[in-house]
């Protein structure tokens, strides 16, 4: 892979784009979208556009057809044999909420245990709270260690009870960059009877995932996340268990038949994609995945481990810089860090007027900093189109904010 190149394929950051003084390092957050991407998305919109799976006209038969190719598209990237098995939604949070509600809901009780860790994104701590607190279940946690490795003995310990009915946690953390043992997690638990639901924001764009061979129960992502259009994303579940879902939302396209006092609910995956979905997001989801596919999501990760490890490296010849996380090659193109005393919001503002854009703040896991005794963290998260120069001016930037806070050794 070179980084120069395939930067040349994405319109904001290219030689001719508005941003190309732009070194972008908050793909964690969302990534920068190519031109596949946006053509595909702009033709779709100029070529195809009508609504979906209810006119018989040709234009409505070319919609409806692109967004099923979109399906079959996302599904092949993560080797889902079966298209029903793949719901479309507008981001991971929603993905995680439809388990939680619909799922959740029917299938919690008194006395019954959801494990999550400290490490998750707010979107896996928060409606699985709601949810707990309507059923009469509980939350329990694996801890995070001194590395930023999951307690996985947590995990035994609790499933030992026989009380837990799923493990939610996610592949990837988005603060510590910890790529956490999803295959462990997943067998451990089903050998308790547990069902498994991991969080893919941010191991989806990043790394190899085949769904077919994880086993997992469900899977979440974000399509803004992995080079797709904001307002996609996926949900994949195991075909029995969205089965037997009762709808997350209810209304048009996801009914069999309506009468005046009962409805019957369409197949899968019709069943949980209530109303006019957006077509063009889909599309574009689509699009990214088979961009990705032919960039190889193994040599992705090669690159972003390279990367890494050089990041790592750089960072920690300056003084007083603290890192979070496990060592380079335990983690996703994710690093965390402080410069001394200097709050990471006055680093990013800094950064940004050398034309380098990280995120800082808590990156909405509170309870992770809590634990880890921060107030905040800053965060810089790196992908296809990241080169080592884009360190070079990362660390050059951090010297000049040591320089204006006179810290030692400045």
């Amino acid at each position: 892979m070179d980084p120069v190149e395939i930067r040349e394929q994405f319109p904001l950051l290219s030689s001719h784009g508005v941003g190309r003084s732009v070194v972008y390092l908050d793909s964690a957050a969302s990534s920068q979208k190519p031109a596949a991407v946006l053509d595909a998305m702009r033709s779709y919109y100029e070529n195809d556009y009508a609504n979906v799976h209810r006119g018989v006209y040709a234009l409505a038969e070319r919609s409806t057809e692109a967004y099923d190719n979109a399906r079959r598209q996302v599904a092949a990237f993560f080797n889902v044999a079966d298209l029903g098995e793949v719901i479309f939604v507008r981001n991971t949070t929603e993905a995680i909420n439809l388990v939680a509600y619909s799922w959740g809901l029917a299938n919690l009780g008194v006395g019954d245990v959801v494990v999550i860790s400290e490490m998750e994104h707010h979107s896996n701590i928060v409606p699985w709270q709601i949810v707990c607190a309507r059923t009469g279940s509980r939350l329990e946690f694996m801890r995070v260690d001194g590395s930023g490795r999951l307690v996985l003995e947590d995990l035994d310990r609790l499933l030992a009870t026989g009380r837990v009915r799923l493990v939610a946690t996610c592949h990837v953390s988005n603060v510590l960059g910890t790529v956490n043992p999803v295959e462990t997690i997943v067998a451990k638990a089903h050998a308790h009877g547990a069902l498994v639901l991991l969080d893919g924001a941010q191991g989806a764009p990043h790394l190899p995932v085949d769904l077919s061979a994880l086993r997992a129960d469900f899977y979440a992502c974000s399509g803004h996340k992995m080079c797709g259009p904001m307002g996609s994303g996926m949900l994949f579940g195991r075909r029995a268990l969205l089965e037997a879902m009762p709808p997350f939302l209810g209304g048009g396209d996801m009914i069999r038949q309506v009468t005046l006092r009962d409805s019957l609910w369409a197949d899968l995956p019709a069943k949980f994609e209530a109303g006019t979905p957006s077509v063009a997001d889909a599309v574009g989801f689509g699009a990214a995945c088979e961009y990705l596919s032919g960039l190889g999501m193994q040599a992705i990760h090669q690159h972003e481990l390279e990367i890494t490890r050089y990041a790592w490296e750089q960072l920690l010849e300056l003084p007083d810089i603290e890192i979070y996380g496990p060592p380079p090659e335990e983690r996703g193109g994710v690093i965390a860090f402080n410069s001394g005393d200097v709050h990471a919001h006055d680093v990013a503002s800094i950064l940004d007027e050398d034309g380098i854009a990280i995120r800082a703040g808590h990156h909405c896991a509170q309870p992770l900093h809590e634990r880890l005794g921060l107030a905040a963290s800053a965060r810089a998260s790196f992908y296809v189109y990241n080169s080592r120069a884009d360190v070079d001016r990362l660390v050059d930037s951090l010297r000049r904010v040591r320089s204006i806070f006179a810290l030692p050794g400045a």
